[in-house]
Formats: structure tokens, C-alpha cells, sequence
């Protein structure tokens, strides 16, 4: 897994309010292994789907924290200068504003993301 994945990231607000989200039909649609997109806004707040097999850079947000959910498979979180965590179906984890950070994927995972609107996926580093 040294080698970097190409990030396929769509900022764009997929779903408006009163819309249903279909992610199951996204997950079978989805045209790469590192896919990223903002589905719906929430207050001052964005929940994205990614699907990802790869390894991401280190990154961190300075303003912004930033929750992960796996929906699909096993999620590694890596944080510098601490202990991460691994994610299976159904669980959560937020990493706070300030952490260098990372997220790994051996096999294909599907995660809801929730960040405020703003945050630059890739990190502000």
C-alpha cells in the first residue's frame, strides 16, 4: 500500500434538504478507489461518503474537527504523536482540529464523514 491513490473529491452538495440519499446505489456507481462526495449540508455542517482502498496523506484541519463512520469494512485512523484507532461497521471516531492525521483502508471501506462546510478534504498542512 506505499503507493498513493489518486483522490477522486467532489465538494458539491449532491442532495438537497426533504431529498432521500441513496448510498447503497453511490457505493455500486462508484468510479474509483479513493471517492469522496459532499452528499448533504446540515446547519454549518457537510456529511460526505467516501469510499476508499489506500492509504491517505498526513494532513490535519486547524479550525475544524472532523467525524468518521464506517458504514463498509475496517478504517484505519493514525494520528501523530499518538494512539489511533481501527473502525469497524457502525463505529465512529472524531479526530480534533490541530491533529495530524491519516486514514488507511487495506480493503474497501465506505464511511460517512461529517466536518463543518468549509474544511479542505486534503488538510490545511
Amino acid at each position: 500500500m506505499s503507493e498513493q491513490p489518486s483522490y477522486d473529491m467532489h465538494m458539491d452538495i449532491l442532495f438537497g434538504a426533504l431529498t432521500k440519499v441513496d448510498v447503497p446505489r453511490l457505493v455500486e456507481e462508484c468510479p474509483s478507489d479513493w471517492w469522496n462526495q459532499t452528499l448533504c449540508e446540515v446547519n454549518d455542517c457537510v456529511v460526505r461518503l467516501g469510499i476508499i482502498r489506500g492509504e491517505f496523506h498526513w494532513h490535519k484541519h486547524d479550525e475544524e474537527d472532523e467525524f468518521f463512520f464506517v458504514l463498509q469494512g475496517t478504517l484505519h485512523i493514525d494520528v501523530e504523536d499518538g494512539e489511533g484507532v481501527v473502525l469497524g461497521v457502525h463505529e465512529g471516531y472524531t479526530v480534533p482540529r490541530g491533529i495530524v492525521h491519516r486514514t488507511r483502508a487495506p480493503e474497501k471501506v465506505v464511511m460517512l464523514m461529517m466536518e463543518k462546510g468549509g474544511v479542505v478534504p486534503t488538510g490545511d498542512q
